[in-house]
């Protein structure tokens, strides 16, 4: 009976941090947003990671609603890949799964690797604006 219990809460537990993870990655679409100067954010996740879905938590609901605290994100374009994509991954040098990249220009400006807390997020995302 217990192992039961167990592995219900271990179900709800997974399913808390469960959000739709998709590659919104395209190659095009981020040279475009660089030439015309927006901030590009760019994370990668992995399927089962719970941490890569709470940085993907904060970032789309700063795009969904628009601001991340006093920044709007009207000037910020926000992609996002599976690390097992390797094609992706290596034009990043990304090496991890919930790495958060942020470019202003051609230039990147922020990397982190597992940051999932909106403070940090919004902090790197000011700094780089």
């Amino acid at each position: 009976m217990k192992k039961i219990f167990i592995f219900i809460f271990c179900l709800f537990a997974f399913g808390a941090n469960a959000i739709e993870k998709k590659t919104t990655f395209d190659k095009e679409l981020f040279n475009k947003a660089q030439s015309e100067g927006k901030i590009v954010l760019v994370s990668s996740w992995m399927k089962y990671c719970s941490s890569c879905a709470n940085q993907m938590k904060v970032l789309q609901k700063a795009k969904k609603e628009g601001v991340l605290s006093d920044i709007k994100f009207d000037n910020i374009e926000y992609f996002s890949f599976d690390v097992t994509n390797r094609e992706i991954a290596n034009l990043f040098d990304v090496q991890y799964q919930t790495t958060l990249l942020i470019f202003k220009g051609d230039q990147e400006v922020y990397r982190s690797i597992g940051e999932t807390t909106e403070d940090l997020i919004y902090e790197a995302l000011k700094t780089s604006i």
